[in-house]
């Protein structure tokens, strides 16, 4: 009966923190469909009398989103591609390869997973100054074409791979390089798709380097343009709901579709140290 008891209650808790986080996302959308006066009204109104379709367009069109999204979409698939690239090497090295000193980079490694990223920005923005990036796509794609997290998560699931798995290929003659891209990256499918949705969102949502980094329309990302187009708005409620849903959902969408895989991933890469 107790054990029922807890059961029940831990539905509750976790249905009451579903609908906590679903209350400002549900407003954002109604707010998006309302016409003005609806917007301020007292007390609130939830459900719009009719439904204002045409505010998207009204608000995709007072800025230029649609380049945004060009330049969101760029950055995140590059600096997706890019971070999955180096992470698997570095993972490969620090799991299987054998090499003096490894550990010891490894320990060094992850204590940079402890620096807060703001420390970094002023380097970091140097840097790129000096090599005439500032508001060009290298600036927000190179800074992030590393994450040793990622490194850390591949690391932990490529260790959890059976050693008699690499030494059959290595028997039947297979080089490093080969398992890695046709045995040891096709078994780990469900952690690196977990690492790639995560640095989607992670590059789709960045808002403070590419704030710091572009100066002009044409090279902002669709945060920093909406917090542009916020300013421009005014107190137009409903445009600036009807901005931030059409930049949020897309990330929704592939949340929705692909959770299963980032939790089998995330659990996956803390099978083994």
């Amino acid at each position: 009966m107790a054990k029922k008891l807890s059961k029940v209650l831990l539905y509750l808790i976790v249905i009451l923190g579903a609908i906590t986080m679903l209350i400002p996302f549900l407003w954002m959308i109604s707010t998006s469909l309302k016409t003005a006066p609806e917007t301020i009204a007292v007390p609130p109104i939830w459900i719009p009398k009719s439904l204002q379709w045409g505010n998207y367009v009204k608000a995709w069109n007072e800025a230029p989103f649609g380049q945004y999204f060009i330049n969101s979409i760029i950055v995140t698939v590059v600096t997706t591609v890019g971070q999955l690239f180096t992470s698997i090497l570095a993972a490969f090295a620090f799991a299987r390869l054998k090499f003096y000193g490894k550990n010891i980079l490894f320990i060094i490694f992850l204590g940079t997973m402890m620096i807060p990223g703001e420390m970094l920005i002023i380097p970091n923005f140097v840097t790129l100054s000096h090599l005439g990036q500032i508001d060009h796509y290298g600036a927000l794609i190179l800074p992030w074409l590393a994450s040793f997290f990622t490194v850390f998560t591949l690391r932990q699931t490529f260790q959890s791979t059976p050693d008699q798995i690499y030494y059959a290929a290595k028997i039947d003659g297979a080089s490093d390089w080969k398992y890695l891209w046709q045995v040891l990256v096709p078994m780990s499918k469900s952690t690196i798709t977990a690492v790639t949705v995560l640095q989607v969102i992670g590059s789709w949502n960045a808002f403070m380097w590419p704030l710091i980094v572009t100066n002009s329309d044409k090279m902002r990302t669709l945060p920093v343009g909406l917090q542009a187009f916020t300013t421009d708005a005014g107190t137009q409620y409903q445009l600036l709901m009807a901005a931030s849903t059409f930049v949020i959902i897309p990330m929704v969408i592939l949340y929705i579709f692909l959770q299963k895989y980032i939790i089998a991933g995330i659990s996956k890469a803390g099978l083994k140290g």
